[in-house]
């Protein structure tokens, strides 16, 4: 029964995590630049099994029950990603601005955690995916296997982010041209920017 359970957890997880989102962004950004992607990584999982185990202690019914809360949350969210939207734009359309992988100067690790928990945490659809949709599939899962669909959750987290921000390194030949670097804040701030707009639409519809 837990390793169904478990199983379950994970590919439900897989399938709402891999996805274009500000978050993953981040985390191929700082893997192609090889900058503290340990701490990115490790604080995406963390993140994720925290508010899952949230979701199936019975808060994903509390924050249903809460929407003046979600709102705020929409809306904070909407105005982090806008802001990240535009410093994309800024490094895409800037030549002075494009670095090759490798090439950057590291960002403190203070800004770098500062930067993923604002994406992660300022972003309602994480909360959607983890508190509220796989929150209350595990809190309807026989007495006892709770664990385990945390723990199938957090597989599928861990294997998503570490292959994300490690794998990436095997991009970087193509991202010791400009142009990909150009490319890839281009659509990093494409996303955001259309991400934004979708939180404030739904925070003030």
């Amino acid at each position: 029964m837990s390793s169904s359970v478990f199983l379950t957890a994970f590919f439900l997880m897989a399938t709402l995590i891999v996805a274009i989102g500000a978050q993953n962004a981040f985390v191929l950004r700082q893997g192609l630049l090889r900058q503290h992607v340990g701490l990115v990584v490790l604080t995406c999982t963390v993140l994720d099994v925290l508010l899952t185990s949230a979701g199936v202690s019975g808060i994903a019914a509390l924050l249903t029950d809460r929407p003046v809360l979600l709102r705020a949350i929409g809306l904070a969210g909407a105005a982090a990603l806008a802001a990240y939207a535009v410093a994309a734009a800024r490094r895409a359309l800037a030549p002075a601005a494009l670095q090759v992988a490798g090439d950057a100067a590291a960002q403190p690790r203070r800004a770098v955690l500062a930067q993923v928990l604002a994406l992660t945490l300022l972003n309602p659809h994480v909360y959607l995916d983890t508190v509220l949709l796989a929150g209350s599939v595990g809190a309807r899962q026989p007495a006892g296997t709770q664990g385990a669909f945390i723990a199938g959750a957090g597989a599928a987290s861990a294997l998503w982010f570490f292959g994300l921000g490690y794998g990436a390194r095997w991009l970087r030949p193509l991202f010791a041209r400009p142009l990909a670097w150009r490319v890839l804040d281009g659509l990093i701030a494409l996303t955001m920017a259309a991400l934004s707009a979708s939180l404030l639409h739904d925070a003030l519809g």
